[in-house]
């Protein structure tokens, strides 16, 4: 009997946990489409295994090993720094060639279906919301900064920024007026979207300011804000103001407290003019410098 119980007794041992799942953990638990999570916190590598929470220090998530192209409920240190192909990115949908200026757009799938109600919303009060600039990835936006660095774009239509501004700072600076740093545009996570023309002067008289009128009326109701209001006591850093500039704030929002805790400046690299990243601060002062409504 002796030999019999201990038999039992080893036998229950061996199936009390399962090979594929250490300590027994759920598969699945606390994220989507994913492996089990990690409870163990890791705050020194980016990617790897951590506890964040969102800008409102609430609703804690534990993370394991993040999806490459992370997701904006579990995103990877690549996701927010937009260096991934949204067009391969289970998430992300190509934006019908009826809400747009005719080229090529993908969108996070919720701020389409978002865009697709407040356009209907605004077409039944007249209003017409074209899109002319959507998802950009690293890859994109490095390809716009570094025209306007090497002064292949001119900045604002008038100045060569190599020219007019020989120290590296002052460059950035000049570019950042209107333009991200790659790695840091809000443009790279799909819930950005550019609408009707990319100046402030059609948006102040006529039609335009119609637009963008009922945009500011209406658009929180389908969760769209503008980030980057006039600079001033409620916005003192940033960019400058983008009256086109909407940004689909339920995933937004998230995304923002997620790069407050995981993005620093001195990681900002991979083009010419990243030596001004940390000078100028440029999580705190750009990525993080929005309309205190869309926080």
């Amino acid at each position: 009997m002796r030999y019999v119980s201990l038999a039992v007794f080893l036998f229950a041992t061996a199936c009390a946990s399962t090979p594929d799942q250490p300590g027994g953990a759920a598969a699945g638990a606390g994220e989507v489409g994913q492996a089990s999570t990690n409870s163990t916190v890791n705050r020194g590598a980016k990617p790897s295994a951590e506890e964040l929470t969102d800008s409102q220090g609430t609703d804690t998530i534990k993370v394991a090993e993040p999806h490459p192209n992370g997701s904006p409920g579990i995103p990877s240190y690549d996701y927010l720094s937009g260096k991934f192909d949204p067009a391969k990115h289970p998430e992300f949908l190509k934006v019908a060639a009826k809400y747009t200026d005719g080229d090529p757009y993908l969108l996070h799938r919720e701020t389409y279906a978002a865009f697709e109600k407040m356009h209907a919303a605004a077409k039944a009060d007249g209003i017409t919301l074209t899109i002319v600039s959507a998802t950009r990835n690293f890859d994109r936006q490095k390809a716009i900064w570094e025209a306007k660095w090497n002064g292949q774009r001119l900045l604002e239509g008038k100045d060569k920024a190599n020219e007019v501004y020989p120290d590296p700072a002052d460059r950035a600076r000049a570019i950042l007026r209107f333009s991200s740093m790659p790695g840091t545009s809000r443009h790279h996570w799909g819930t950005d979207i550019d609408i009707n023309r990319l100046t402030n002067d059609y948006f102040r008289s006529g039609q335009g300011l119609k637009e963008y009128e009922w945009l500011v009326a209406n658009g929180p109701e389908f969760g769209f804000c503008q980030p980057y209001t006039p600079l001033g006591k409620a916005r003192p850093t940033g960019y400058q103001e983008e009256r086109w500039h909407w940004s689909y704030i339920p995933l937004a929002k998230r995304l923002t407290g997620f790069a407050r805790q995981r993005m620093q400046a001195k990681e900002v690299s991979g083009f010419d003019g990243q030596q001004a990243a940390v000078p100028l601060n440029v999580i705190e002062n750009y990525v993080l410098g929005i309309n205190r409504d869309c926080l």
